[in-house]
């Protein structure tokens, strides 16, 4: 059985064939692509399941590539960059990266993000982030319907916020959300880079669903970056 098609888009050969030999070690089946235009051309031809995309690109930044599959694609975006500034990872996902992998990397880092990838595809196609549907992540469950969650089957007494933060997050389980991307979700651009404000509510909402909130399971900090859902077996 095949697995998933990804994209490589890497202009360095010493990098790209380390990536396409793991994945082919792996059973991946891939594409390579060592430009930006190439990059377009072969996700608009090919659909690829899942992109790796260097941003260091020879004919065009790769923020700028992301930005233009965005405007007619969802496929997963996995940047791997030698950029290693926060302000670098906050861009990216803000411009609708779904990861960022900075270099060096390890070849096992890097298919522990392709696999949290797929599994949230797969939860994504299986219709279990529709809005209409109930949500279930461990013990965790929200029913969007009727507007309550739930954790080991005890109703969560949230209040409106903590409520909307844990929608917006298992919406995008496994995805990390940058805090500029989730206030302007839950407050609007007046709120944009209140960061402190964002991190009080997650301190509520985390002691509230998680056992133990000084080592959380559901809600993973990317320090500097934002917020994840992790998805929980």
């Amino acid at each position: 059985m095949n697995k998933a098609l990804i994209l490589v888009v890497e202009d360095d050969a010493p990098v790209r064939n380390l990536i396409t030999t793991t994945l082919k070690t792996h059973e991946y089946r891939y594409l390579t692509a060592p430009t930006g235009e190439a990059a377009l051309m072969e996700t608009a031809s090919h659909n690829p399941e899942i992109i790796l995309l260097d941003l260091g690109l020879p004919d065009m930044d790769g923020m700028d590539v992301i930005r233009q599959i965005r405007s007619w694609s969802n496929v997963p975006i996995i940047v791997i960059s030698a950029r290693s500034e926060d302000s670098d990872k906050i861009d990216a996902l803000d411009a609708g990266a779904d990861d960022y992998l900075t270099k060096p990397f390890s070849v096992e880092e890097l298919l522990a993000r392709l696999r949290v990838t797929l599994r949230r595809l797969a939860l994504m196609q299986g219709g279990t982030l529709n809005t209409d549907s109930v949500f279930t992540n461990g013990k965790l469950k929200i029913d969007y319907a009727a507007g309550c969650a739930y954790m080991d089957q005890e109703e969560l007494h949230l209040t409106p916020i903590e409520y909307k933060l844990l929608c917006l997050l298992s919406k995008n389980v496994g995805k990390v959300l940058t805090h500029n991307f989730i206030t302007r979700q839950i407050w609007g651009s007046s709120w944009e880079n209140d960061v402190a404000s964002l991190r009080v509510f997650m301190a509520t909402l985390r002691k509230k669903i998680e056992k133990y909130p000084s080592s959380p399971q559901y809600i993973q900090t990317h320090i500097g970056v934002g917020y994840r859902m992790m998805k929980v077996e």
